[in-house]
């Protein structure tokens, strides 16, 4: 009996001292883009800073796995572990909006959701070269010979074409969607009067105020970046849309582990370091941590849902 209890308590003090040591390895990040993009380099800005949050030699490391839009990494951390050693980044509306035009092995349940740190908002951006001088203008247009405003967007099924939908929806406009592989091929045709307009986001129009004229950010209210671009609302149109960046972990993680990993990177955020690098790389900061996350992403969900319901992309 007394080894029975013996072995009993060193169990128990193995098992705290476990918790407490957490993480007693490396944590892995999973993007599923390309190293360079912006979500990777959000990606590693947050493992930097989260490293030192963590404390005692902890290792933070971004593994990149591309591919299939982001799926294969989406599914690769909806599949693994539950133990705190695997996270991934989480776009939205990308990430769900994958579930619904093709097979997938995850769903918006399939998480645990930690943070958020970007909110890019969208755009309707035209060439500096336009006629189209105010949205009111490239909307006119839009309606008065219905498809022949062309707008370009990174691709169907994302944020881009989302937010042209709404903005089509809101207004009664009716634009020609053209989508091409990648919002640089997509400012490119923008910038070169091969479209008449686009859709991106604000971020992705920051380093060609010579080249593009933003008419209109989707957002509720007028970003630090860009002060003088009006908000849709501003303009009557009750439009909201952007691309989200945040960090996740697989459902059923344990409620320890993901307090710990949340009070961290609540940390990150508020390190004047890490919002000094966030905006010089030009990543605009919207944090959401815990159940405010989850149901951003349920919301996402069903914009998603509704669209594809209504105008399947594929």
């Amino acid at each position: 009996m007394k080894k029975t209890l013996t072995a009993l308590v060193a169990l128990g003090l193995s098992a705290t001292a476990a918790l407490a040591e957490y993480p007693e390895k490396p944590i892995e990040v999973v993007v599923g883009y390309s190293a360079g993009g912006g979500t990777d380099v959000m990606a590693r800005t947050v493992a930097q800073f989260l490293e030192q949050e963590l404390g005692d030699g902890a290792s933070v490391v971004a593994k990149n796995m591309p591919g299939a839009g982001g799926q294969i990494g989406f599914t690769e951390v909806a599949g693994a572990k539950p133990d705190g050693y695997t996270l991934g980044t989480f776009n939205l509306p990308a990430a769900l909006a994958l579930t619904h035009d093709r097979e997938a092995d995850y769903d918006v349940g399939s998480y645990t959701y930690l943070a958020n740190f970007v909110e890019d908002p969208n755009t309707i951006t035209v060439a500096e070269s336009s006629p189209y001088q105010t949205l009111d203008e490239l909307l006119a247009a839009a309606k008065a010979d219905p498809g022949a405003v062309t707008i370009g967007l990174s691709s169907l099924g994302g944020n881009d074409h989302f937010g042209a939908n709404m903005m089509a929806a809101a207004s009664g406009a009716e634009f020609t969607l053209v989508p091409f592989k990648g919002a640089s091929n997509a400012r490119t045709a923008i910038m070169g009067g091969h479209v008449a307009g686009g859709t991106m986001t604000l971020g992705q129009t920051t380093n060609f105020p010579d080249e593009l004229r933003v008419l209109a950010v989707l957002a509720d209210e007028r970003s630090d970046f860009r002060p003088d671009v009006p908000t849709a609302k501003e303009l009557g149109y009750d439009v909201q849309m952007s691309s989200l960046r945040g960090i996740v972990a697989p459902a059923g993680l344990d409620e320890a582990t993901a307090d710990q990993l949340r009070a961290a990177l609540t940390a990150v955020n508020e390190n004047s370091d890490f919002q000094a690098m966030m905006a010089e790389q030009g990543n605009p900061i919207a944090f959401m941590v815990g159940d405010e996350f989850a149901e951003t992403a349920a919301k996402q969900n069903a914009v998603a849902a509704k669209i594809w319901a209504e105008t399947p992309w594929k």
